[in-house]
């Protein structure tokens, strides 16, 4: 008996991103990613060239140097918090004149440069030299070219798409919609979810499985062989990239394996024969657990349609049972209907 899971992951991203976070395509969210790349800099200053302070907008900014001024994002603020052990949610009710002070006093007064990661005007992050980027458009680059037959699930609740970045980290949950392969009898297509940071707000990694529905929620149903690999952002984590890019090829040389193998098992079924007359044919469909009434009706069809072969008496069962009215019953039938296969195997 086959191990299922169902697995949430994709589903919690659905309801927590915002129209503005989510792409409709592989290639739109490419382009999003390797501009925001193209506009992101990276600034090494220590703490003792930070100096908050209430800008133009009267709001808090970061001056960094001679004449720098960023804006923060809730990302980098709480950052910064951090740096100079504050708590955010307590800074956040003061004035930003406050604010401005209090940072004044409590900011670490070290020579040892800082990275800091601007896009424009704003600070993205705030990182210590042990912190290694890996930027969103080097992992999408991998997938395009070796996902190729892998895309998106059907649109979920909320528009949402399963392709998502925003400014803390970006989420891709991929498919492929014809890669459908017999496993101990049940029908699996394969599919993988990667996700990285590029402002450490989680680590870079890939979780592969075999799935047999998606619900608009985006859960994914009944899913076996979940295999999942993550790495932190130190040094090295470029490697991610070339383990994330081994797991993927491998699920694709599974499910080619898989369908070769099934197509063979199916050509094996439409030459075979179960018996050389009806009650040697039914006797087998009988040892299979298809009721009595169930293999009378698929043995007149296949015998009207003058084909006795495996492949003829699976698809005719499949057939009467698609007329049950209750899907459990119809399932039930159709997997010991599907059984008969096994002696099609070469």
């Amino acid at each position: 008996m086959i191990s299922k899971q169902n697995l949430d992951r994709a589903s919690r991203e659905l309801y927590r991103r915002t129209p503005d976070e989510t792409f409709d395509s592989l290639s739109s969210l490419f382009q999003h990613c390797q501009m925001r790349k193209q506009e992101s800099s990276d600034l090494w200053h220590p703490p003792n060239d930070f100096q908050p302070n209430v800008g133009l907008g009267s709001s808090l900014e970061l001056g960094v140097g001679e004449g720098m001024e960023f804006r923060m994002n809730d990302w980098s603020f709480g950052q910064l918090c951090q740096l100079a052990k504050l708590n955010k949610e307590t800074v956040n009710r003061l004035t930003p004149d406050t604010a401005s002070r209090v940072f004044a006093e409590t900011m670490p007064r070290s020579s040892k440069p800082l990275q800091l990661l601007t896009q424009g005007d704003q600070v993205r992050s705030i990182h210590g030299a042990s912190y290694t980027r890996l930027y969103d458009v080097e992992l999408l680059a991998m997938l395009k070219e070796f996902a190729v037959d892998f895309q998106p699930p059907q649109v979920g609740l909320n528009e949402a798409t399963g392709l998502y970045a925003g400014e803390q980290d970006l989420f891709c949950f991929l498919i492929d919609p014809t890669g459908w392969v017999e496993i101990e009898g049940e029908a699996f297509a394969p599919g993988f979810f990667v996700f990285n940071s590029e402002v450490g707000k989680r680590s870079i990694g890939i979780q592969t499985f075999w799935f047999q529905a998606v619900c608009q929620n985006h859960i994914v149903w009944d899913a076996v062989e979940v295999v999942e690999y993550t790495r932190k952002h130190t040094s090295g984590v470029h490697d991610a990239l070339r383990e994330i890019r081994r797991l993927v090829e491998q699920l694709v040389e599974k499910r080619d394996s898989r369908r070769d193998s099934f197509a063979r098992v199916i050509a094996n079924a439409m030459q075979t024969k179960l018996g050389d007359d009806a009650d040697e044919v039914l006797q087998h469909v009988l040892q299979h657990g298809v009721s009595r009434s169930v293999a009378k009706k698929a043995l007149e069809i296949a015998t009207q349609e003058g084909r006795l072969t495996i492949f003829a008496l699976v698809d005719a069962i499949t057939r009467v049972t698609g007329k049950f009215e209750y899907i459990g019953s119809r399932n039930d039938a159709d997997q010991k209907a599907g059984s008969l296969l096994d002696l099609a195997v070469a």
